[in-house]
């Protein structure tokens, strides 16, 4: 709506800037409003109608077994133990619901329902390896009867994340059917008319092709080659892609103008040498960019880029002027018109943001580069404009970019274009002849790719090019594009040469007698107007026949948004020309205005003064964000993803599997503009809080790395140990009363685990310890006046130690101890600390399984904010003594959706019941999120349960006694000393583990502290 609003805002400013008078108003005010009802018409139309089918709501729907019969309408695509393919529905049967226990089939009056009409998205998974051929050999337009569940698709769950129910939505599919087993299912080709199907011959042509490619090239170059010549990118190596990613490469992987650019090229080529008349030609051509669009698998990127290549044959075979932007205008009103949702497709988007930036942006920044040679500045001049445009549209997606992005392009894409796709194609056609014959340019092919994947990765290996940016506002995009084009055209407007490349032109429908210039901007009216043009003046269309190439007039066809960048004469040189003062100053105003927004967006996004903790939603695991008052980040765990395979199933894994730290926590901590973590603590070493790290480790710089000072003895946790150290981050021991000051109003007290007390082996320098939930690292966090207890997965014996320590007051002189050896003068400050705990609450006696919750009355009881409930709400953690000691007001419990281990425990339920702290679970509230200040909290969550409130903060301030206030409560462990100038402040941690051999991963373990000043 405020889009809509801010569009029809800025119409009378356009028409006022293009004078557009009179019924050209009306017209495109109309086309607008026009096109808004189309999209709503097509919206509305845009839902399921099983419910209304079946007599069930959509909850009742999910889970609901049936029995489906239907067509394929997709490829099918195998990838491990799961095969996914798109179903067009046709007839409900009815099933009997094994839930129910019997074997007894549905109602038998119950019928069929046919002609359901929907599709649905069915993911079969593969019991045993030979059903991956079984799999392989379904095809598009295969009949099929399956038997199996309907699932909804997942919703985002955190603030920021992916939303695959509203992807699935935009591919006007509602529902999952998920099936075990291709037992489960029986399929039959089709007969007769039925065969011809030019999506289903399409399909196994590309699937021979890609096979084709297979026996040419090795991995990971297959792959590579396989995206880069026929568009299947699902089949590039996950590591490669990311390396190409990182610098801004990727749209290399995507077929688009490039790739038209040069099929067109080398069609046109071959057919001039069987002597065709450029008018046959260009039909020939203009008849088989279809067949290509298809071939590449149909990306909104290939769709334009075809439709505009059929364009401009159709024009240049009619003799006809060529606008580019009236061509790119009519391929997203055909592309639009045909599915308005290509609007919401990254695709789409940056590949007509891109184009259409090019042939406006172009014309400015080729005088940039007019002293360099013709194709060096050709080539600067598209990579700098494609970098400039695609640079907003980029961080908003991907919430990264590379400063090498303008080097990496400027080196490998015109090789890649021009050297490794056509030799990669010429390799694939003739291996349909003769193999051998082939052998050569693939072994060219493989030797540029090595080059290639050693330079990406080279570039990537050079540490600070990454820049991480918080996803900006599409007002913020706007600005950017519109601050850019003034800043670029009042620069080059005000030293006269506007009119050395400008022409005027003669009415769109003529002949072309044009300059010889691929851009040319006229005041006509009053208006600006962008135009491209092929040939030079006083020629007509028969006599340029002769002089111009096939392969010039294809690219200048398939490619007009590049053609300013190869014109036969520079744009001039602007030196020595004087600009009015009032344009300097206007110049220099705008590029103030450019820098400031791009340093404002850059920056990480938070209330002033404000804390802000994160529980994500990361599915069975733990991974909380925290961020200070003082914008300090620090990231407790990092989730993971728990394999159950077996060495002997190494069949069932997938090409890409979901590891919940690549797929969910770094994209969140990139889309919240973390720019470098300041600490990391994993609690202990268990995959579910530990797994995810690695992804972090590898993707976001981090400030120190703290852990239990404990291995599990598994490799994944060994890798993360190993990552930290060749990235150079300081490891820190975690033992029982020290404390980290992340800035002045946030300190972590450590009261757990204590390995002082227990005798652990060491392998390769770090003891090893099997029961790593014992183990947790516990924290007190104090936080602008707030208390958060972060438990890990610590069990009822480690509880039980802790408040029996507390009750003695040990874990008093255990933060006296380090605080000792850290310097601290006053030692009595952490002694004070553990009494005021200590002396809070008397503890009843734990004995085994049973406790003796008879605790003695007391004058005052204490009451942390927040607890981070242990072990996802096992019943081996939280016992009512601890529970009750903490006597917590808000406890939070991270735990996945329908997880098989039954978490949260009912048990636990009940107890934090009885102690009346109010409940949030990720399972059913998604992320949670607490914004701290001046002692108060206020909570949301991003899904909303039955019977709870909604989104929006909701402040429960209300619910802390304010007669005790945290100052009172805990001591402050820093020192600061404000009386000189100096204002040191004193953190307490343990000494950085260094490695000693880092191959043999032998280290120096120690626990000595010592300040940091």
């Amino acid at each position: 709506m405020w889009g809509l609003v801010g569009v029809l805002a800025c119409m009378p400013l356009l028409f006022h800037w293009l004078d557009i008078r009179g019924w050209t108003r009306l017209l495109l005010v109309a086309s607008l409003l026009g096109g808004l009802a189309h999209w709503e018409w097509y919206d509305l139309r845009n839902v399921s109608v099983l419910p209304e089918i079946t007599g069930r709501s959509h909850q009742e729907l999910d889970g609901y077994v049936a029995k489906l019969e239907g067509t394929i309408a997709s490829a099918v695509r195998v990838d491990g133990d799961r095969a996914d393919f798109e179903l067009l529905l046709s007839t409900i049967y009815p099933e009997s619901d094994p839930l129910s226990g019997t074997e007894e089939r549905a109602d038998p009056k119950q019928q069929p329902m046919h002609d359901v009409g929907e599709r649905l998205m069915v993911q079969v998974k593969l019991v045993e390896e030979e059903e991956q051929d079984i799999a392989m050999a379904w095809s598009r337009g295969d009949s099929m009867v399956m038997t199996g569940s309907f699932t909804r698709p997942g919703e985002a769950r955190n603030y920021g994340g992916f939303d695959y129910r509203n992807y699935l939505r935009t591919q006007e599919i509602h529902w999952l059917f998920k099936v075990k087993g291709a037992s489960s299912i029986t399929s039959m080709q089709p007969e007769g008319w039925s065969q011809i199907d030019i999506f289903r011959w399409n399909d196994m042509i590309r699937q021979q092709l890609g096979s084709a490619i297979e026996v040419l090239f090795p991995e990971p170059h297959a792959g590579y080659m396989k995206g880069l010549i026929i568009g299947m990118a699902k089949d590039i190596d996950p590591d490669t892609y990311g390396h190409f990613s990182q610098l801004g490469l990727t749209h290399i992987l995507a077929i688009s103008g490039t790739h038209v650019a040069v099929y067109v090229a080398s069609l046109l080529f071959f057919l001039s040498l069987l002597r065709l008349t450029r008018e046959t030609s260009l039909t020939i051509v203009l008849l088989l960019i279809p067949a290509y669009v298809m071939l590449s698998g149909g990306s909104p990127s290939v769709i334009r880029a075809g439709i505009m290549s059929m364009l401009g044959l159709y024009l240049a075979r009619r003799g006809l002027a060529r606008d580019g932007l009236q061509m790119i205008s009519a391929a997203a009103l055909l592309m639009m018109w045909w599915n308005p949702y290509f609007l919401l497709s990254v695709s789409f988007q940056l590949s007509f943001l891109v184009t259409a930036g090019l042939m406006i942006y172009m014309p400015f920044i080729n005088r940039l580069f007019v002293k360099l040679p013709k194709a060096l500045a050709a080539t600067a001049s598209v990579t700098v404009t494609a970098q400039l445009i695609s640079f907003p549209v980029t961080i908003l997606y991907f919430n990264q970019f590379s400063m090498l992005s303008f080097v990496a392009n400027f080196l490998f894409v015109s090789l890649i274009s021009a050297v490794v796709l056509p030799f990669g194609a010429v390799a694939l056609l003739l291996s349909m002849i003769w193999l051998p014959l082939a052998k050569p340019f693939a072994w060219l092919v493989i030797l540029l790719n090595k080059l290639t994947f050693a330079g990406i990765e080279w570039l990537n290996s050079l540490p600070g090019f990454v820049l991480i940016w918080a996803t900006p506002t599409w007002l913020w995009v706007g600005i950017y594009y519109g601050v850019l084009y003034a800043l670029l055209r009042i620069w080059f407007q005000g030293n006269g040469q506007e009119s050395q490349w400008s022409s005027h032109l003669d009415e769109e429908t003529k002949p072309l007698k044009r300059e010889d210039a691929a851009w040319a901007i006229s005041k006509m009216n009053g208006k600006l107007a962008f135009k491209s043009s092929l040939y030079p003046p006083n020629q007509s269309y028969r006599t340029q026949e002769k002089h111009k190439g096939s392969m010039t007039l294809s690219a200048s066809i398939a490619w007009p948004e590049y053609t300013s960048a190869f014109r036969a004469r520079g744009a001039g040189d602007d030196s020595g020309r004087q600009r009015p003062v009032y344009q300097q100053w206007l110049c220099g105003l705008l590029a103030i205005t450019l820098i400031a927004g791009l340093w404002w967006a850059y920056q990480t996004p938070q209330p002033s003064r404000t804390g802000v903790v994160q529980f994500l939603d990361i599915g069975q695991g733990d991974s909380t964000l925290i961020t200070t008052p003082e914008g300090k980040h620090i990231l407790v765990d990092g989730g993971g993803t728990v394999s159950f395979g077996k060495p002997d199933q190494s069949w069932k894994t997938r090409r890409d599997p979901y590891e919940v730290g690549a797929k969910v926590v770094v994209p969140l901590l990139k889309k919240r503009g973390i720019h470098r973590l300041d600490a990391v603590i994993v609690t202990h070493a268990d995959q579910d809080h530990a797994g995810g790290l690695q992804a972090v480790l590898e993707q976001i710089p981090v400030e120190r790395f703290m852990f239990n000072g404990t291995t599990s003895g598994k490799g994944n946790f060994n890798k993360l140990i190993d990552t930290a150290i060749e990235r150079d981050i300081p490891l820190y021991a975690i033992r029982q009363g020290l404390s980290y000051v992340a800035d002045e109003e946030t300190t972590l007290h450590f009261i757990n685990p204590d390995l002082d007390s227990l005798h652990l082996e060491a392998v390769d320098g770090i003891p090893v310890s099997e029961n790593q939930n014992h183990d947790s690292v516990v924290f007190l966090l104090d936080m602008a006046g707030a208390s958060f207890l972060f438990t890990g997965d610590m069990d009822a014996a480690a509880e039980q130690n802790l408040l029996y320590m507390i009750q003695d007051g040990s874990l008093a002189t255990q933060f006296e101890r380090q605080n000792v050896k850290g310097g601290i003068v006053d030692k009595d400050v952490p002694l004070e600390l553990m009494k005021m705990i200590s002396s809070n609450k008397t503890i009843g006696k734990v004995t085994g399984d049973e406790e003796d919750t008879g605790a003695k009355e007391v004058e005052e009881s204490i009451s942390i904010d927040v607890l981070k409930v242990a072990h996802h709400g096992s019943k081996t953690s939280s016992t009512e003594a601890w529970l009750q000691y903490w006597n917590a007001k808000t406890a939070v419990i991270s735990a996945g959706v329908n997880n098989t281990y039954g978490h949260p425990n009912p048990g636990v339920m009940e107890r934090l019941g009885e102690t009346g702290s109010e409940i949030y679970r990720t399972d059913q509230m998604g992320e949670i999120q607490m914004r701290v200040k001046d002692g108060e909290i206020e909570i949301r969550h991003k899904l909303e349960p039955e019977n709870l409130g909604g989104d929006e903060f909701s402040d429960i301030a209300g619910h802390w006694n304010n007669d005790t206030s945290l100052e009172q409560r805990f001591s402050k462990v820093t020192v600061t000393d404000i009386k000189t100038k100096l204002k040191r402040i004193i953190v307490i941690e343990v000494t950085p583990l260094y490695s000693v051999m880092l191959k043999e991963k032998q280290f120096l373990l120690t626990q000595e502290v010592r300040p940091l000043v």
